[in-house]
């Protein structure tokens, strides 16, 4: 009996924390010591005299220390069948070192000799206490302390003296501080240590981690120390979990060290946010100091979901969550393939789902329970889509090697940050995709609802069909569907190109605007044989504070002291609308102000004389239009040309210039002036003579002027004034020809020596 009552002790000796090892273990503990004490009775007690007796008191001692004590009111033997009746039984257990006070009552045993199995006809209590005095004080006294004992209480209790087996078909209840229980039938397998609880295993917790735990059955191994728990259900408060198998790893003092559940896992919470999650494994690491969950680690098709005002939901390959105080997560890492959706509130105006595919998701929650941020890793991808029907098809795609994303006191979605490698893809029904790279990507989210702007950083490149786009810096608003490109931005579309300090783009209507040391340069230009001024195939660039162009047309409008040029042709003017498929342009100057000058459209043409020599023409006028398609620039207000020591004044000219190659100017050379025809308020001036009239019309290969409408007149310093209906006279001789009207027709002609 020693031997047996060691080899209990030790296996049960320690605190249990394990609701299941609580029961299992405290029932083993109690149950043996009535079986053990059963078998010795007889032996102590002389039951072979076959006669009763009362009011007896066994005890075995050991080295001066007492290992039990039993008293039973009354023992009595019977001749037929070799049994034998026990009543009003009570046995204590102290210990080979003292250190137990555990107790086991009963009313009535029967005991068959010939079997060797020792029954319990009535109910058997057992409780079970520590006494650590008892090492300095082995004088079987009670504990002075009573420290929480574990108390038992089943029926029908048999054991078997030869085997050391031991079971009851009834029910068998315990209790201990927070912790009480029940099972319907145990079963002990001495030659394995195996006990086995069989049918309706069911806990209950009290305290701060309130629960129920039920079970078909449980097996408890001692080795290794594992307690086994078949269609294991928990509820706790809001939160139910279940699984088809449950196994609880126990350590040395057997305190639970490790739970694996297996088989459909599944764990449901309740309340104003009910979740989900389902996987083929959960394994639960306990701490060794305390009855609280260190990790929880779902494995094997984890799926997760949560509704409520934000319904989210998830899969991945393995799901690990790290506890704090109150077994409460503080942190959640999903690995492999991991996939996270998320819907906005319905209330939401401009409502976005949020769907994120990562190869690593961490989560971290704050003392409320509420996201606070969260990283995303390894080829992860975030996709915006509005909730509304509305808006089906539009959807924003952002990816980078990792995420970081930050949450709000509410624990809304507030900011993502993104790097490195971050791109964007937009796509919208019937339009092409946008997509833009970077090396830093940060997006901001309304409260509840989309997102309120994205900001790119670090070599960024755009692309939008034919359009790209490159800088340090952009900004998306969905608002508007306004992207803002600095540091440094170019723009580049069907051979043209743009740069500026900042370039704003309009998504929705097509609309761009460039401020700030605008250039712009219009290249892979085709040569055009019918025009003129802006007809080589040279690039034409220009320059300006300002361009907009709208609703994505070809036609330019640049602001600000705007400068265009191709080759030696210049226009200059505060703005110029410029339209690069007809190539053709509207200049306009301004008039004076308070806060600035009066600024002219300035041109610059140039012209061929008969001796082939090539001289520049400028022309200043208060505005310009010019088509290259028809060789005509016509010049209006405050007109002025300039070329040579000739200059032409008037208040509309038209300039018609000489079609591409033709004549005598070389192929590919563009811009010569044809014909000058000037009207209004005409004044021609070069030292020594001054001519004036209304209408003048100016042939540049043979420099020929021909002044006539409103009495033309030439004035001239050696020979005075000449007038006629009309007056025609040459740039490099003192020659005029002169012609009188219908009732004066004749023609003058004057030689001035010089």
């Amino acid at each position: 009996m020693p031997r047996y009552l060691s080899h209990l002790r030790r296996w049960f000796a320690g605190a249990f924390i394990g609701a299941v090892l609580l029961v299992t273990g405290a029932y083993f503990y109690g149950r043996h010591r009535v079986q053990n004490a059963l078998k010795q009775v007889p032996e102590k007690i002389g039951l072979e005299v076959k006669q009763s007796a009362t009011g007896f008191t066994v005890s075995k001692s050991e080295q001066g220390r007492t290992l039990f004590t039993i008293r039973a009111g009354k023992a009595i033997q019977f001749k037929q069948g070799r049994r034998a009746e026990l009543h009003d039984v009570e046995i204590i257990v102290y210990g080979r070192d003292s250190s137990r006070f555990d107790r086991i009552s009963g009313s009535d045993f029967e005991y068959d000799q010939q079997t060797g199995d020792a029954t319990a006809k009535g109910d058997v209590e057992i409780d079970l206490e520590a006494n650590p005095s008892g090492l300095t004080n082995p004088d079987q006294a009670p504990p002075k302390d009573l420290k929480n004992p574990i108390h038992l209480k089943t029926s029908g209790l048999v054991f078997n003296q030869k085997t050391g087996n031991a079971y009851t078909r009834e029910r068998i209840d315990f209790r201990l501080p927070q912790v009480s229980g029940s099972a319907v039938g145990v079963t002990y397998v001495a030659a394995s240590n195996d006990l086995t609880l069989r049918s309706e295993v069911s806990l209950a917790f009290s305290g701060p981690t309130a629960g129920k735990v039920t079970a078909t059955n449980a097996v408890i191994h001692k080795n290794p120390r594992v307690v086994i728990l078949a269609n294991a259900r928990v509820q706790n408060g809001t939160q139910h979990s279940e699984a088809d198998a449950a196994t609880l790893y126990l350590r040395e003092d057997n305190t639970i060290g490790r739970v694996v559940a297996l088989g459909n896992v599944r764990i449901d919470s309740s309340g104003t946010a009910p979740s989900q999650a389902q996987a083929s494994q959960l394994e639960l690491n306990m701490s060794a100091q305390r009855s609280t969950i260190q990790t929880a680690v779902l494995t094997g098709d984890v799926h997760f979901s949560r509704t409520g005002a934000e319904p989210m939901e998830g899969s991945a390959a393995l799901l690990r969550l790290m506890f704090g105080q109150n077994n409460s997560v503080t942190q959640a890492r999903a690995q492999d393939h991991v996939h996270l959706l998320r819907h906005p509130s319905p209330a939401s105006a401009n409502a976005q789902d949020l769907e994120v595919h990562a190869s690593t998701l961490d989560m971290f929650f704050n003392a409320d329970h509420q996201f606070e941020h969260a990283q995303a890793s390894g080829e992860t991808q975030i996709t915006l889509q509005p909730a509304n029907a509305a808006n089906a098809g539009q959807r924003t795609t952002v990816s980078a090697d990792t995420f970081d994303a930050r949450f709000d006191s509410a624990g809304q979605l507030a900011s993502v940050h993104g790097a490195p490698n971050a791109r964007i893809v937009s796509q919208f029904p019937k339009q092409r995709d946008r997509v833009s790279t970077s090396d830093v990507v940060d997006a901001v989210f309304q409260p509840g609802g989309g997102i309120q702007s994205i900001e790119q950083q670090g070599h960024l490149a755009y692309v939008d069909g034919e359009r790209k786009a490159s800088g340090d810096h952009a900004r998306y608003t969905p608002a508007d569907q306004v992207l803002v490109l600095t540091g440094s931005p170019r723009v580049t579309e069907g051979g043209m190109s743009t740069s500026a300090r900042s370039i704003r783009f309009n998504r929705s209507t097509g609309d761009a605007l460039a401020e700030g040391d605008v250039k712009t340069t219009y290249s892979d230009l085709k040569p055009q044989a019918g025009g003129a001024l802006l007809s080589a195939s040279s690039p034409i660039h220009v320059t300006a504070h300002s361009m907009t162009v709208h609703n994505g047309s070809h036609v330019a409008i640049y602001a600000g002291n705007a400068r265009l040029w191709q080759d030696a042709n210049v226009v200059q003017a505060q703005s110029l609308e410029f339209d690069r498929d007809h190539r053709s342009m509207v200049a306009q100057g301004t008039v004076a102000s308070n806060s600035s000058p009066k600024m002219l459209v300035s041109t610059t043409l140039v012209q061929t004389d008969k001796s082939g020599k090539t001289t520049q023409v400028a022309m200043t006028s208060q505005h310009l239009t010019y088509a290259d398609n028809d060789r005509q620039a016509h010049f209006d207000g405050d007109v002025v040309a300039k070329s040579g020591d000739i200059t032409i004044t008037a208040q509309k000219i038209d300039a018609i210039l000489q079609a591409r190659g033709s004549g005598n100017q070389p192929q590919g050379v563009a811009g010569k002036l044809d014909k000058i025809i000037a009207r209004q308020q005409v004044v021609i001036t070069q030292p020594g003579r001054r001519a004036e009239g209304e209408l003048l019309a100016y042939t540049a290969a043979e420099d020929k002027f021909v002044l006539s409408g409103g009495s033309p007149s030439i004035f001239d310093a050696e020979h005075g004034k000449i007038t006629g209906v009309s007056l025609t006279f040459f740039r490099h001789d003192d020659r005029v020809l002169v012609e009188g009207n219908d009732s004066s027709p004749t023609i003058t002609q004057t030689q001035v020596a010089r």
